[in-house]
């Protein structure tokens, strides 16, 4: 199994078989509007920009189960996104990442990751948060918090996990050796 078996929503409500993606480098990121991360969607739609024609495709999948931070509805958010952030990678529909909702491409990624643990300076705040929501985090692959990117290779498999305190340049980087 990889990510190519799984299809999805998109924000237009239409069916997206991720096999449509096959070749191309994949960086699937669940994304919220109200939240601390909210403006990394300023860079990657830079990382975007920079390598979307050497084959990178950026897959948002919005989220609102970390602090109700994606409260609006799809059309809501994809338009709160393409105004402040001006992103044209693709968008998809809202969903849940962990749960007994968790949709099939979600629960495939966390099963066949590990959480590699929060950085830097709001790495200490973010500990404490992922302990109130999940005592055990530290040793489950569960997505933690919004803005977590999962980087897919141009075979299907799993690259790298990066959690939202990652460095966006050190993931930068990874996105180019992918490519």
């Amino acid at each position: 199994m990889n990510a190519y078996d799984f299809e999805v929503i998109a924000q237009d409500g239409s069916t997206v078989q991720l096999s449509d993606y096959k070749g191309k480098v994949l960086l699937i990121v669940n994304t919220a509007t109200g939240c601390g991360f909210t403006p990394q969607y300023a860079g990657l739609q830079e990382i975007y920009d920079k390598y979307k024609d050497q084959g990178l495709e950026i897959l948002d999948f919005p989220c609102n189960q970390f602090g109700n931070q994606a409260p609006g509805d799809d059309e809501e958010i994809h338009t709160f996104c393409t105004g402040r952030f001006g992103i044209t990678f693709p968008q998809f529909t809202k969903i849940d990442v962990f749960g007994e909702n968790a949709i099939p491409l979600y629960r495939w990624l966390s099963e066949n990751t590990k959480f590699e643990g929060f950085s830097g300076a709001k790495g200490l705040l973010m500990n404490g948060v992922a302990k109130k929501m999940d005592k055990d985090y530290k040793n489950n692959g569960n997505v933690k918090w919004n803005f977590t990117k999962f980087l897919i290779g141009r075979d299907g498999e799993i690259l790298g996990r990066f959690e939202p305190t990652h460095d966006m340049k050190d993931l930068e980087k990874k996105v180019a050796e992918a490519l």
